[in-house]
């Protein structure tokens, strides 16, 4: 692997590639240092290491912000809003005939596609901004007094205007990383923000002499790593044969190959699917914890706490690892359902030995996948359930830096394996067509 690192740094093209991507993420940490007018980052920064009721949320926010909202800077809703963007133009494109007819039309039609998922992420990241900074001063008061149409309204306006902005640049960087770069941009940007909360994280552990859980957290990262690269990698394979036809004197088709289904298709989404729709109930029960009616704050009071990830919070895990395996399955189906796998296959002459093309082929290839998947939806159950599983081992501290980390090494591990998996291939890729041996044998 080194020698592959060093032959991609040899090639002036590659090496390009590399150091423009670097660049690019130098130039987005940059841009979130830079906070909001007002805010008070001390505090934020203060209550973020305290493990307070609604802490946990905002961490959550901050791993999906690429570490901005800790400052809460311009950058602090990162690329969420275009991810939440593109998994809604997922949903609904298969549910709209004229989304389904551009998504048939190649190229062209996938990029209109696109330029309606950018529209999207403008308004979803003025509404996420908005909740996001009234969720913050709800549990942080005083953390940004100057904010709120009936307070400040031409404040409150420049800051989710220069927060949008914020995100719409994020993404603009992702895509010249993804065009002119090494890897997808958008997860580069993800990937830099978790890696670079690593090293505080684990002196966290330095500077609370926490020796023997900086231990435990080397050997879980390791095996999670090894667990998701396994996982992430596996793929059934299921062979095709193609049938031979004439075209005047010459001969087509009649080869062999085959179709591969990953054990895990769905990605981190089904993670973000479910930690969202956790935190939802405990995110808006936060607002009536202070009512003057005993009976509404004491209820309040109770979502909160059985909405958050408190290591004692047993319900909540298995409700967790059963939201997270169900959304797995849901969407590796929408996924497949858009591949159109069947429908493809018959058309350019192709058919699985056994099988009948058409609904046959389709059935077939849907309970395979549905079997395989279940590996998969069970490594992610496994993954978004680790911070639980270690904080209940016995002699574990439960100390703020430590949960921090933990958190880290579950959904972050997960973002950063695929990161790391996929911009390797590409490498790879591109060390294969100059006849070098590339990262993965």
């Amino acid at each position: 692997m080194l020698e592959s690192i060093r032959n991609a740094f040899t090639l002036p093209d590659l090496r390009r590639k590399i150091v423009f991507t670097i660049m690019i993420l130098i130039v987005y940490r940059a841009a979130a240092q830079i906070p909001v007018p007002g805010v008070d980052a001390a505090r934020l920064q203060e209550f973020l290491s305290s493990g307070e009721d609604g802490s946990t949320i905002i961490r959550f926010l901050n791993l999906l912000s690429g570490g901005a909202l800790a400052r809460l800077s311009v950058m602090a809703m990162g690329v969420y809003p275009y991810i939440t963007a593109s998994i809604i133009m997922q949903l609904v494109t298969p549910l709209i005939p004229q989304l389904q007819e551009l998504s048939k039309e190649g190229e062209q039609g996938r990029n209109k596609i696109t330029m309606y998922t950018y529209w999207l992420a403008i308004p979803l990241s003025l509404l996420q901004g908005y909740g996001q900074i009234i969720f913050i001063r709800s549990q942080i008061p005083g953390i940004l007094t100057e904010f709120g149409f009936g307070i400040a309204p031409l404040t409150t306006l420049a800051t989710l205007i220069s927060m949008t902005a914020g995100t719409m640049i994020a993404i603009w960087l992702g895509e010249l990383i993804t065009e002119q770069g090494i890897g997808n941009g958008v997860s580069i940007i993800i990937f830099g923000g978790i890696v670079a909360s690593m090293p505080a994280q684990i002196g966290g552990f330095v500077s609370g002499g926490e020796w023997g859980n900086l231990a435990l957290f080397i050997v879980i990262t390791i095996f999670t790593i090894a667990v998701i690269a396994f996982v992430q990698e596996g793929q059934r394979r299921i062979p095709v044969q193609y049938g031979k036809r004439v075209r005047g004197t010459k001969v087509y088709g009649g080869q062999s190959s085959h179709i591969p289904l990953k054990v895990n298709s769905a990605g981190m989404i089904p993670l973000i699917f479910a930690q969202s729709i956790m935190i939802f109930p405990g995110a808006v029960a936060s607002y009536f914890t202070l009512s003057e009616t005993p009976f509404i704050a004491n209820i309040a009071s109770g979502v909160v706490t059985y909405f958050s990830p408190d290591p004692r919070a047993f319900p909540y895990w298995i409700m967790y690892f059963l939201m997270v395996v169900g959304f797995t399955y849901f969407y590796t189906d929408v996924i497949f359902k858009q591949q159109n796998l069947a429908d493809n296959l018959q058309r350019q002459g192709g058919f699985i030995p056994g099988m009948r093309p058409g609904k046959r082929t389709e059935s077939y290839l849907n309970s395979v996948l549905q079997r395989i998947t279940l590996a998969g939806a069970l490594m992610l159950g496994f993954v978004a359930i680790l911070p639980w599983i270690v904080n209940i081992i016995p002699g574990v501290s439960q100390s703020g830096s430590s949960t921090q980390a933990l958190l880290v090494t579950s959904t972050g591990l997960l973002i950063v394996v695929g990161v790391v998996l996929d911009t390797m291939k590409q490498l790879e890729a591109q060390l294969l067509m100059r006849h070098y041996e590339g990262f993965i044998s």
